[in-house]
């Protein structure tokens, strides 16, 4: 059985048949990158945001979109795709020009759903209106915010407060947007507990997701200076996992986890030397849950056992489920699931 809310799980229960999201680069900025708050960007940020880079390389986003459609649609056999706004922070300038950028995804082939990447200082109701207005099946917020203190925002030079990333939240959310909240473990000046007190803060939130990320020393970026003159220290391989599989049972079971880690793009990655292995630091994650016999929520709202419904109903034992059953038909309409057939 699964430990924790799997976004595949989610889009199955939702939509009965496999989601493919593609990462898109839409060519926007940052106000941490054009002088509006900095120009150097947040300590970790690559040069390309944290995307592709497709935009900087001068493709557009129907042909970024061709490219993974036609990958997918070969290799994974997928019919069902999200439009993921990955690139740096797409609901910054005006909103011309976002719902310029909509209205082209709303037109992509096999296109069901938009995920846009942000900050919560780029956010706004005139903004946000837009966004839910979108006809489509499912539309996410992906707000960066990497830590709920204010004091670790400042030295990891976010630009924005904490109670910025609530107001977004809450406002988000007023609309019908699911946001999905992006959290880093082991940033400079904070322990393993400073880590959990933010999940335990977020968590509280009406959020709909959580990505959790392990911080890497990525080629071009300020943490690249502080890691060469010995001023950082990654976390080490087991540190992060022991953070990770502490931090999972402080969020509700009704949240998505999206991600249990990060990953560098291909070639940037100086440090830890642990982040490129992706899929063994996963089982790794998913093998010490089972050791600590914990899950997603137990610590919240899930003490009991771990929730059925974090597998998909054909995948359980057919003694289980009866009991499966009462606990999908309970949480469905809260999460927008499908009927159960």
């Amino acid at each position: 059985m699964n430990r924790y809310l799997q976004l595949a799980t989610y889009f199955r229960y939702r939509f009965a048949e496999r989601v493919q999201k593609i990462p898109l680069d839409a060519g926007a900025t940052c106000p941490n990158r054009d002088g509006t708050l900095s120009r150097s960007g947040c300590i970790f940020c690559n040069p390309s945001g944290s995307g592709s880079g497709m935009g900087l390389q001068g493709m557009s986003l129907n042909d970024q979109w061709d490219s993974w459609y036609n990958k997918y649609t070969r290799s994974q056999n997928a019919r069902l795709f999200i439009a993921y706004l990955q690139s740096f922070s797409n609901t910054y300038g005006t909103p011309e020009k976002l719902s310029k950028n909509l209205a082209s995804i709303t037109s992509l082939q096999g296109v069901m759903g938009v995920s846009i990447g942000t900050r919560p200082d780029c956010i706004n109701i005139e903004k946000l209106d837009i966004i839910a207005k979108q006809q489509l099946d499912e539309i996410w917020l992906e707000l960066g915010l990497q830590s709920a203190h204010n004091a670790t925002l400042e030295r990891i030079n976010r630009g924005h407060s904490y109670e910025d990333f609530v107001e977004a939240v809450n406002l988000a959310a007023e609309r019908g947007i699911k946001v999905c909240a992006h959290l880093i473990a082991g940033l400079p000046g904070e322990s393993v507990d400073d880590f959990l007190k933010t999940v335990e803060m977020v968590s509280k939130l009406p959020l709909r997701g959580i990505k959790f990320h392990s911080l890497y020393v990525a080629e071009g970026t300020v943490l690249e200076k502080m890691w060469r003159m010995g001023d950082y220290t990654p976390m080490s391989e087991e540190e992060f996992i022991d953070a990770i599989v502490r931090a999972v049972p402080k969020v509700p079971s009704t949240i998505v986890i999206q991600r249990l880690t990060g990953d560098a793009l291909e070639g940037e990655l100086l440090a830890p030397n642990w982040g490129t292995a992706k899929r063994a630091l996963i089982d790794k994650i998913m093998a010490e849950l089972v050791a600590r016999d914990t899950w997603q929520g137990k610590d919240v709202d899930a003490p009991h056992g771990i929730p059925l419904w974090f597998t998909i109903r054909e995948n359980l034992p057919r003694r289980l489920r009866e009991q499966w059953d009462i606990e999908y038909d309970a949480i469905a309409e809260q999460m927008g699931f499908l009927p159960r057939q």
